[in-house]
């Protein structure tokens, strides 16, 4: 819910800004370490509303949860995790609930500095952040043979950032599924703005127990998304029943690798500081997944690291949204990529702890912040060791005689 500060305290705040913008680079970084004056620029710039598709900082929102019980909710969600080693989500019967809990509390905090599609991408040759997404999201298009007049699914849309993408290149119907209401309302208030209603439609549902009927889509993807259900043949096995004999369907998986040793604690605590983080239940290995896929029906027709696949793409973790990254290290420019955008981690802690300090937003929400930022450290781990991929391509095939060519 959006905050009205009074006249006075706005006009100070922007003609901070106004000042703020004539330091060098240097002088700013002195100010705020100074005085916190950042803190209010910041401010300042967000009160003007400049991107009305996404929440400003004083928009920040625990979702669907009410802001009197985000913090009670983090506790909870928190203490649904297991004490040892690689156990994930004590009860996997809660992990639907905790999913969607999960979805509440980060989706505004992801839109603010993440975008409108969550998930990772490897960094093509001279091309920024938006246009590697774009190519990751387009490839789903082209793997699942999609084309004008038919349908496709979704699973797991987030706020449908891909959904648009692959909609708008292949000019197929794409039907999005999300646990989160809220999401399904985010996703619906883009499709609408940017012109992408026609071509889409989001449900909120379990995609472990899907309401659409059997042999209904040409296709289906997902996105860094069924990491999140509580066994992969649950959600894989729907997926399996709503496709028509011979449509394909495409996952990008979060598993581990051949690098990644059970017997390494070091190996086992990145993974469980990235379960914890994200909301999974636990870590499956790359070979799970594919035999998931296999228990169910699917014929399995391509199985792709797509984060080492390409010699000359950067790194996933070493991607930045903004030009800022140029130059930095694969740690440093993910990292202020986490850190919501153009602006350092210092700053947006420094944001999130001051609206946090007046009331401003929900009680928890700094607690919240503050998970994804440690959690930015462990997926970096993961990724600069090699153990972890978040984009592990799987190309499955229902069997029947319609096959697709």
């Amino acid at each position: 819910m959006a905050v009205a500060l009074p006249a006075a305290v706005t006009s100070a705040y922007e003609r901070l800004a106004g000042e703020f913008d004539k330091l060098s680079t240097t002088q700013k970084y002195a100010v705020g370490i100074a005085g916190g004056v950042t803190s209010l620029y910041l401010l300042a710039k967000v009160l003007k509303g400049s991107d009305r598709d996404k929440p400003t900082t004083l928009q920040l929102s625990g979702g669907s949860i009410d802001s009197s019980k985000v913090k009670d909710e983090f506790t909870a969600y928190a203490d649904s995790y297991g004490k040892n080693a690689g156990e994930g989500i004590t009860d996997r019967s809660k992990t639907v609930h905790l999913v969607d809990v999960f979805y509440s509390l980060v989706t505004d905090i992801y839109e603010w500095g993440w975008g409108q599609s969550f998930h990772f991408s490897p960094k093509l040759p001279n091309k920024d952040l938006k246009a590697s997404e774009a190519a990751h999201e387009a490839r789903i298009a082209a793997l699942l043979r999609l084309q004008p007049g038919q349908k496709a699914l979704d699973c797991g849309c987030g706020v449908g950032g891909p959904m648009r993408t692959v909609a708008a290149v292949s000019g197929a119907h794409i039907t999005g599924i999300t646990i989160n209401q809220y999401q399904v309302d985010r996703a619906k208030t883009h499709n609408a703005r940017q012109g992408l209603a026609p071509l889409t439609d989001v449900v909120r549902g379990d995609f472990t127990n899907m309401p659409f009927k059997e042999n209904t889509f040409d296709g289906a993807y997902a996105i860094e998304a069924t990491c999140h259900a509580p066994k992969l043949e649950q959600v894989y096995g729907e997926i399996y029943r709503v496709l028509k004999p011979g449509s394909y369907f495409v996952s990008y998986e979060w598993v581990s690798t051949q690098k990644f040793d059970v017997n390494n604690a070091e190996h086992v605590k990145i993974m469980d500081e990235i379960n914890f983080g994200n909301g999974l239940p636990e870590m499956r290995t790359w070979k799970e997944a594919e035999d998931a896929g296999k228990n169910v029906g699917f014929e399995l027709v391509m199985s792709l690291d797509l984060a080492t696949a390409s010699v000359v793409a950067g790194p996933w973790e070493g991607a930045s949204s903004t030009g800022s990254g140029a130059g930095l290290s694969p740690s440093t420019a993910w990292y202020e990529r986490l850190r919501m955008g153009k602006y350092t981690h210092a700053i947006n802690h420094g944001i999130v702890s001051t609206v946090d300090a007046l009331g401003l937003a929900p009680k928890g929400l700094k607690e919240v912040h503050h998970m994804l930022v440690e959690v930015a450290k462990s997926l970096i781990q993961g990724g600069e060791s090699g153990i972890f991929t978040p984009m592990h391509l799987l190309l499955f095939r229902k069997p029947g005689a319609d096959k697709k060519k």
